[in-house]
């Protein structure tokens, strides 16, 4: 059975009038089963075969958005129940997300040459020292003319603006190692939890208590985790070309996330399969797919109460997820699309502005997107905690 056949049995047996709950997530188990096996299977004879390729991932991607769009018209409409159109959502999601992992693992490999810089790399020092001397004063100024109540949200932004000068705060490779770097890294979840609990806990502990809404943003952030881990390629289920034929396990030091970090290294080859685990790229890899599961959630919720979420939070949540598409860990697959649609050469100024690790626009956009996931979920609470989150329970539709 071919995979586009795979794909459609179960988005019928999603959107079939006589199909429980259970059946529909079933569908979806089975669907993303059925792409896990023809990947794993491809993989020891992709050369031969030519069933996985970038066309393949394209095609996977566009066939995600279709079916994620459907499912949220045919929810508006009445077609579909809240909680089968969330599980179209869902496979959505999955096609979407295989689709554009296929395409990136199975395009080249960029390689750019110092000369195709679009500026010198002289002028990143005085650009990150700017860049977070701006984020930290703005965040005071704006917390202190808006907020001045809640001087988390300039702890959070003064951390943020840290983030992006501490590289040449500490020059040279003391910055590779050193306390400040490491205490930046691990305080940024603990900061973003405190803003959670304290301005959306009471919200979210009620949308955690409905086991679908719950399920939804767990699975949500299951599946964003995994995209972030396979788009960096710490996580590969293909063959790897150059690797021996045979079980390997090591640890290495990586600078990524501002400072060095063991790695571990994973790679079984009849499986396949490769992980690398960093606890620097795992915290902030978790922290930003954590924010996109609460989101998840907190619609889901909404949708299943029957509330209107506004023209307010969907503005917040497209940005949120315009955010998770241009952050730095995405920078090698926007690279990749570029250079389909232009060419190597016009591409390099956007490979060397997302990639280069040097780069502060690469740290800007990350810390730009857990802002913008932070800033929805705050948001979309306090506009709308009269409305659908403080509804009965007992609301809840089946």
């Amino acid at each position: 059975m071919s995979v586009s056949k795979m794909v459609s049995r179960s988005l019928r047996a999603i959107v079939s009038a006589g199909a429980p709950p259970r059946r529909a997530g079933l569908a979806v188990a089975s669907g993303l089963l059925a792409l896990t096996q023809v990947s794993t299977v491809a993989a020891h004879r992709a050369t031969n075969t030519g069933i996985l390729s970038r066309a393949l991932g394209i095609e996977l991607a566009a066939l995600g958005v279709v079916v994620l769009v459907a499912a949220v018209v045919a929810k508006r409409r009445s077609w579909l129940t809240p909680t089968r159109a969330l599980a179209g959502v869902s496979l959505g999601l999955v096609l979407t997300a295989f689709g554009v992992v296929l395409f990136e693992t199975l395009s080249p490999d960029l390689t750019y040459g110092a000369g195709t810089l679009p500026f010198p790399r002289s002028w990143y020092a005085t650009m990150s020292l700017a860049g977070g001397f701006v984020a930290m004063l703005a965040s005071l100024v704006l917390v202190r003319l808006k907020w001045p109540s809640r001087p988390r949200y300039a702890a959070l932004g003064i951390l943020l603006g840290a983030w992006v000068a501490y590289p040449y705060v500490i020059p040279g490779a003391a910055s590779d190692t050193h306390p400040l770097g490491y205490a930046i890294v691990l305080v940024t979840p603990v900061v973003v939890g405190y803003i959670l609990q304290r301005d959306a806990g009471r919200a979210l502990r009620r949308v955690a208590r409905d086991r679908i809404s719950a399920a939804f943003g767990v699975g949500v952030a299951l599946c964003m985790f995994l995209f972030f881990l396979s788009v960096t390629g710490y996580l590969s289920i293909l063959a790897i070309e150059g690797l021996p034929h045979r079980r390997v396990t090591t640890v290495i030091p990586t600078l990524y996330q501002l400072v060095t970090w063991p790695v571990l290294e994973l790679y079984f080859p009849h499986v396949p399969l490769f992980v690398a685990l960093s606890p620097g790229h795992l915290l902030i890899t978790g922290l930003l797919s954590a924010l996109v599961g609460t989101s998840a959630a907190f619609i889901a919720y909404r949708w299943r109460t029957g509330a209107d979420a506004g023209f307010t939070e969907g503005s917040a949540g497209s940005a949120a997820l315009l955010g998770s598409c241009t952050c730095g860990c995405c920078g090698p697959l926007i690279a990749k699309v570029a250079v389909l649609a232009t060419s190597s050469s016009a591409a390099a100024p956007i490979y060397w502005l997302f990639v280069d690790t040097a780069s502060p626009f690469s740290t800007l956009f990350l810390i730009g997107s857990i802002v913008l996931f932070t800033a929805s979920v705050v948001y979309s609470v306090s506009t709308n905690a009269a409305g659908a989150v403080e509804k009965s329970d007992s609301a809840v539709s089946t």
